[in-house]
């Protein structure tokens, strides 16, 4: 008896330092012990609904058609929902930052930022059950980051504003409007714009050059929009001509009964390339944020980002017929050059960065 009593004495010690231990660590910590992957789609349901709460940057309902997608999980599972808008960079800095006191479940970024996220070590693993239905290119071998939807360079030109709205990018060499990209420093967006311009004159993703040199005249002529290319400025009419993916430029338009828009993409430079949910390793509602993941590959996500004008990623989905008469026509994409490198992406994208700081950002001051 006197043996057995002292088990569990020390059972109970152990069981409480573990606990303190735990509760030292914060949320974070007790996130990266859950293996998402070993659990079934009822129970990450049921541990969803009962966190009842999901936390997303980079996803604003305005792109890629995210409210469809927020609006469905909320209705079919009770789950609110918030998000609090960035870049893929400030997304994973966000991750970083935040490990001891998490308050972010997942966030959406570029192609290039998916292994950049896995190789800081704050992503965790979710294979979706639509895994197999996922090309190798849009997903990372274990889970960490799955690309849902690919979109290509986009015009969107507010034609009330523009009376000749550009077809190409040499079109708007020759014009005399300002032009609205992005972030280049650290935003996915703006760093695919200034690689779609590289192919319009003459270069590749090895040779950026011609692009750097375009938007040093673009600089120097005074053209570029130093805001955002978001849905409020551009509601607003503080966008001449903006440079995004088809699924923003789709959307701000249809959000924007103001104000016409053309919408085109260039004819002589695009890019084709994907945006990746992450799921933050600290998650503090990590059911919550497989489920998402879920959804967004089911075929009801996949349709919510097809109406945005985004490409579904899964081989096995069939955008609807009067889904695909309301987007870019497919002829507009056809020439637009597909990123599946996301290493060389990566590299390339910290070519431009350190391009647009040293060589552009100067002539803009």
């Amino acid at each position: 008896m006197k043996k057995s009593r002292t088990a569990k004495l020390l059972a109970l010690t152990l069981s409480l330092t573990l606990v303190l231990t735990l509760a030292g660590c914060g949320g974070g910590e007790k996130a990266t012990a859950l293996d998402l992957n070993s659990l079934t789609l009822d129970q990450i349901v049921e541990g969803a609904k009962k966190e009842g709460k999901l936390e997303s940057v980079g996803m604003p309902g305005s792109w890629a058609n995210w409210q469809g997608t927020w609006d469905g999980i909320e209705a079919e599972y009770g789950i609110d929902h918030n998000d609090t808008d960035m870049s893929s960079g400030e997304e994973i800095a966000m991750f970083e930052a935040e490990k001891s006191a998490p308050t972010k479940d997942i966030g959406d970024v570029g192609h290039k930022f998916g292994p950049e996220a896995k190789d800081k070590g704050v992503t965790q693993s979710y294979k979706t059950s639509y895994w197999d239905k996922v090309p190798d290119w849009a997903k990372d071998p274990e889970g960490h980051w799955m690309i849902a939807y690919t979109g290509v360079t986009t015009f969107i030109t507010n034609t009330d504003l523009v009376a000749n709205p550009p077809k190409s990018w040499a079109d708007v060499k020759a014009g005399s409007y300002k032009l609205t990209i992005g972030d280049v420093v650290t935003g996915a967006t703006g760093q695919g714009n200034v690689l779609a311009t590289a192919y319009a004159f003459g270069g590749s993703i090895d040779n950026i050059q011609p692009g750097i040199d375009f938007w040093k005249e673009m600089a120097s002529a005074g053209r570029i929009d130093q805001g955002d290319i978001l849905l409020q400025r551009i509601q607003a009419g503080e966008v001449e001509c903006g440079v995004t993916w088809s699924y923003n430029a789709l959307t701000y338009r249809d959000q924007t009964p103001n104000y016409k828009f053309d919408v085109c993409v260039p004819s002589d430079g695009a890019i084709m390339s994907g945006y990746a949910s992450i799921i933050n390793k600290y998650a503090p509602h990590p059911h919550a944020a497989a489920l998402a993941r879920e959804y967004i590959f089911s075929d009801k996500g996949q349709t919510n980002l097809a109406i945005a004008g985004a490409i579904p990623t899964r081989t096995d989905f069939v955008v609807p017929a009067e889904i695909q008469e309301k987007t870019i026509p497919q002829e507009q994409t056809k020439n637009a050059v597909p990123i599946t490198d996301p290493a060389k992406y990566a590299e390339v994208c910290a070519k431009i960065a350190t391009a647009w700081q040293e060589d552009i950002i100067p002539l803009m001051s």
